[in-house]
């Protein structure tokens, strides 16, 4: 009897569970559909579309890892994270829309690229062409704010702030003193004397060679950065630089004085600056402001179109498996390329690359999708963005056509490996050391615990060379050179994309509305419609696979990096984020040197 009553009670008890459960499902779910539902946006007359940049602006809209510690699905209030190309349809389409009369850009932050910076300004200057505003405020501006706001109309900044012109500068955190004190010995092979990703563990400062190269794309890099400017505010490029190298700017007095800003303004004077410009005269009118997030769902969706062309957004590091938002997972894009040649209403494919690279198999496993798409008769276009060097140009390299901006970073074609030992420090600050038996030579194989042998080192760094040869192989195949002719722009080395075009490694300066261009060109298309991928999950979906399993960054390791950037700051949290993928590192690498670029 008491076991019967046993039964009972569990099976009641899990049936009130599996009630609450199912109640707490329906509210979350209702929470969801609610939140989803307030989103339909109007757009009033006299209306302000609103750019805010304080977050990273990624090349594919959502393509971030969730802002929610306890994952995708839960952020219920999350706006949209406007990529790159969405931005950019938007400006267009408020270029045309009679209800926006002009645009404000709130420069209080910046957190992209110099190229999308590029890409975004010259969409603000044809929307400005088209005779609408463009009014820009700050508390103050520093050099990359400054760039994209240079195209306003009036530009405003707080009468305490001012403007930062300065000039470039790289900064690049040097390791190996430290690991010397720890102990800790970094086995590294390489190849390419400007392959510098190692020098941070191997060096206590930029060897000439690497020093020759930042030099070389920083200036590159600063000229854009002075032409456009000047350009925009109707002053020499020389003029800029002496200010910039004098340090001429030191308050908002002097950004009045030299032509930087327009006027002195707190913000209640700007929204005052606005009103005005709209023709608001009344005491209770309210300036019409709708951002960018918001603004962004109204983008038409075309599915009527069938022929189709695929722009693939590659973006963040190269990894190998399936990756997760915000970077380039090997199997996870090559399985979206085998699907999208499998489609038979693709009829062309269009590589966004914004990538440094990363893991060399991962690369070889997309670059080996894109020659079979190309196999089946399909046009592949390379877009660069920002960067697309090492293994960013390991996928790009064997495109039909290669686009990039004037400011790409581009390049680097060049591989290494790094293997830790912590043999040292284990004996020598902990009394910890490890004697072997083994029935071969290299029975052991690869241990953090132990130094690497003569003969092991050696079959390491012949690997290396190995790789380093087929990635001479792949470019030299791409784009019609041989493999001495890539090995003399190789060896390591990072170019601008101008500089990379003279050199044969691009073939025309252009955007992705460009590369989409050629790409509808080449498929003989004159009608056709953009599809995008890889496909970024709803909030719902988000929320299902948790529920299900599916794999996720936990909550803890999502609250965990948000504690440390908060105490490190964004420098300070690169650094570690650097420190983290080296730990997380295997295989051989074909990466981008770490550097700090002040812009």
């Amino acid at each position: 009897m008491k076991k019967f009553f046993s039964i009972i009670f569990g099976s009641c008890l899990g049936v009130i569970l599996a009630g609450f459960v199912i109640v707490g499902l329906f509210f979350i779910f209702g929470a969801m559909a609610a939140a989803s539902g307030s989103d339909k946006v109007t757009v009033k007359d006299k209306s302000v579309l609103e750019l805010d940049f304080s977050s990273a602006v990624p090349e594919r809209t959502n393509n971030v890892p969730s802002s929610s510690p306890l994952g995708a699905g839960f952020d219920f209030e999350q706006k949209n994270t406007v990529g790159l190309y969405d931005m950019v349809r938007s400006v267009e389409k408020a270029k045309d829309d009679s209800k926006i009369k002009g645009i404000f850009l709130d420069m209080s932050g910046i957190a992209m690229g110099s190229a999308t910076a590029s890409v975004l300004r010259d969409a603000l200057i044809d929307f400005k062409d088209s005779g609408k505003f463009i009014y820009s405020y700050a508390d103050a501006y520093s050099q990359g704010a400054y760039y994209i706001a240079s195209v306003s109309d009036s530009i405003f900044v707080n009468p305490r702030g001012g403007v930062e012109i300065k000039g470039y500068a790289s900064s690049i955190p040097f390791f190996k003193g430290m690991l010397d004190k720890l102990d800790v010995k970094m086995q590294i092979f390489y190849v390419g004397n400007f392959k510098s990703a190692t020098e941070p563990f191997r060096l206590n400062e930029m060897s000439e060679d690497n020093k020759l190269q930042v030099r070389a794309y920083m200036d590159g890099l600063y000229q854009v950065f002075l032409n456009d400017v000047s350009k925009s505010r109707n002053m020499s490029a020389d003029e800029l630089h002496k200010i910039a190298d004098n340090y001429e700017l030191r308050n908002s007095d002097d950004a009045i004085k030299f032509g930087f800003v327009d006027r002195l303004a707190y913000r209640d004077e700007l929204i005052d600056a606005l009103k005005s410009k709209l023709g608001l005269t009344g005491k209770k009118d309210k300036v019409n402001a709708i951002g960018i997030a918001d603004y962004s769902t109204k983008l038409k969706k075309d599915f009527k179109t069938k022929d189709k062309i695929a722009v693939v957004f590659a973006e963040g590091s190269i990894v190998d498996g399936e990756g997760e938002n915000g970077n380039i997972g090997g199997k996870k894009y090559a399985k979206i390329i085998r699907k999208i040649r499998k489609d038979e209403k693709v009829k062309a494919i269009v590589m966004r690359v914004n990538s440094g690279g990363g893991s060399a198999f991962a690369s070889e496993e997309i670059w080996r999708e894109l020659e079979l798409a190309k196999a089946q008769g399909l046009p592949v276009i390379a877009s660069m963005g920002d960067v697309a060097a090492s293994g960013g140009y390991y996928i790009s390299c064997n495109a039909d056509t290669i686009l990039a901006e004037p400011n790409t970073i581009t390049g680097s074609i060049g591989v290494f490996g790094m293997i830790p030992s912590a043999q040292g420090m284990l004996k020598e600050k902990l009394g910890v050391q490890f004697d072997t038996v083994k029935t071969a030579k290299y029975a052991v194989g690869i241990s953090p615990f132990m130094n690497i042998g003569e003969g092991e080192g050696e079959i390491i760094q012949e690997s290396v060379n190995e790789i380093y040869k087929i990635f001479l192989d792949r470019v030299s195949e791409g784009r019609g050179m041989t493999p001495e002719e890539v090995n003399v722009v190789a060896q390591g080395r990072v170019w601008t994309g101008e500089a990379a075009m003279k050199r044969g490694l691009v073939d025309a300066m252009g955007g992705l509305d460009d590369a989409i261009e050629i790409a509808a060109n080449n498929a003989g298309l004159d009608k056709y419609r953009v599809a995008q991928y890889p496909a970024i999950k709803d909030p719902m979906q988000a929320f299902v696979d948790k529920l299900t399993g599916k794999k996720e960054a936990s909550a803890a390791a999502k609250i965990k990096d948000e504690l440390i950037r908060s105490e490190l700051g964004d420098n300070g949290y690169e650094i570690y984020q650097m420190m983290k993928e080296v730990k997380n590192t295997k295989g051989v690498q074909a990466r981008m040197p770490f550097e700090i670029i002040t812009w």
